[in-house]
């Protein structure tokens, strides 16, 4: 590279991280209490949403997005333009929540057009929304799961910009119904599925594995929760079917290779299942044995969900179009991380498409995965299910995406 191109790629790099760093300067002066974007469950077998927002009671309108944008997450994940040149991104990602948001097409559109990525459309066939059934006819709708459906859709589209949206739209949020569009989702031909939800580890959840997640060939992600070490894991994040997404805090930092600097968040899930087995290629590592023993370990791998350093989200079915704050959470770490897996294309999501794949690929040699060596979700026994440091760990799990090597 000459030495006119490599300043002009040090000055790409700082350009965006300032732009960043005042994307989040919005909300620097006040210091946010942020809130479940769904109630906690309140029947057995109910899950909930792992979207965390800015408390309802700061509210306010505002006409322009505070958080990161596309441009800075793919910055910071190594995937620059290859988002919109990469020609193997003709794959279609699945989306799995609870309960109907009548607004998410015009929604989408308006977050797309803002940032000037193409249109995804149920015209043109990009985006198709159905019931867990496959049937056009809704189910009844809710705000706070409409909102996450707002935020898993529009970061998909900030990731992968040409690939094909398929949102599976379950009755309620029970295991059941959740599971049964997992399952539609994957009919409709979904190469990767992403699962912003989840609910208390049981023993139910093995029987789960094979009704719901057992689709070989398909990506299936999904977030480890926002609670931190001490709430445990959340099903389905903890089955060995799934890539569990764990979350980090995701900086601005000029004079870095990439712009950012990365730290485990002190709200991501992770932590031993008591009803999963650890599969053999998770028992390969020393770390995650030394963590969880012989019991299934989360994270898998992680993304950006501290809501404080979070992303804009436009929605207008109970809210006035941007949302006020940033949105964070696991929710935002899990479609990153399957707009990644996407944007891979299909040949690489179809010889790698689960956990046990992303680790025998997983290599700390950019462009591949990013190592998180510092931050904490909690005090623990075994610390490496707690703590972020070399090699895997619980918060983090092999790191975070650089680029789409490790995909």
């Amino acid at each position: 590279m000459s030495h006119g191109r490599i300043m002009m790629h040090r000055i790409a790099i700082i350009v965006t991280a300032v732009a960043a760093m005042l994307v989040l300067a919005g909300l620097a002066s006040a210091a946010p209490v942020h809130a479940s974007g769904c109630a906690t469950p309140t029947g057995p077998n109910r899950v909930r949403c792992t979207a965390l927002i800015i408390n309802h009671a700061m509210q306010r309108i505002v006409t322009a997005p505070k958080g990161y944008g596309p441009v800075q997450l793919r910055a910071a994940y190594g995937i620059g333009a290859l988002a919109l040149t990469n020609p193997t991104t003709t794959q279609t990602v699945g989306i799995v929540d609870a309960y109907n948001d009548p607004n998410l097409a015009g929604d989408l559109a308006a977050y797309r057009s803002h940032y000037g990525l193409p249109a995804c459309t149920t015209a043109s066939g990009c985006l198709r929304v159905a019931s867990q059934t496959g049937s056009t006819r809704p189910p009844i709708g809710s705000t706070a799961w409409g909102l996450e459906t707002s935020l898993d859709a529009e970061m998909v589209s900030a990731i992968c910009p040409r690939c094909h949206i398929a949102v599976v739209e379950a009755s309620s949020a029970t295991y059941a119904d959740l599971g049964a569009a997992e399952n539609e989702a994957a009919k409709l031909g979904a190469h990767v599925i992403s699962n912003s939800w989840g609910g208390t580890d049981s023993s139910r959840d093995p029987n789960y594995d094979s009704q719901y997640f057992n689709h070989p060939g398909v990506a299936i992600v999904a977030a480890t929760g926002d609670s931190g070490f001490a709430a445990g894991p959340i099903y389905p994040s903890t089955s060995p079917d799934v890539i569990a997404v764990g979350g980090t805090t995701l900086t601005p930092a000029i004079g870095t290779s990439r712009g950012y600097s990365e730290a485990a968040w002190n709200g991501g899930g992770s932590g031993c299942s008591s009803f999963e087995s650890m599969p053999a290629w998770q028992a390969a590592l020393p770390n995650a044995v030394a963590a969880c023993g012989r019991r299934r370990a989360v994270a898998d791998v992680s993304a950006d969900a501290n809501p404080a350093t979070g992303v804009a989200v436009y929605d207008t079915y109970g809210y006035p179009g941007w949302y006020p704050g940033m949105i964070g959470g696991t929710s935002l770490s899990a479609p990153i991380v399957g707009g990644i897996y996407a944007l891979a294309g299909n040949t690489s999501v179809a010889a790698r498409a689960g956990a046990r794949d992303l680790y025998a690929h997983a290599s700390y040699t950019p462009p591949n995965l990013i190592d998180v060596l510092s931050g904490s979700n909690g005090t623990c026994a075994a610390i490496l299910a707690c703590t972020a440091t070399a090699g895997w760990d619980g918060p983090t799990g092999l790191g975070s995406p650089d680029g789409i090597a490790g995909f």
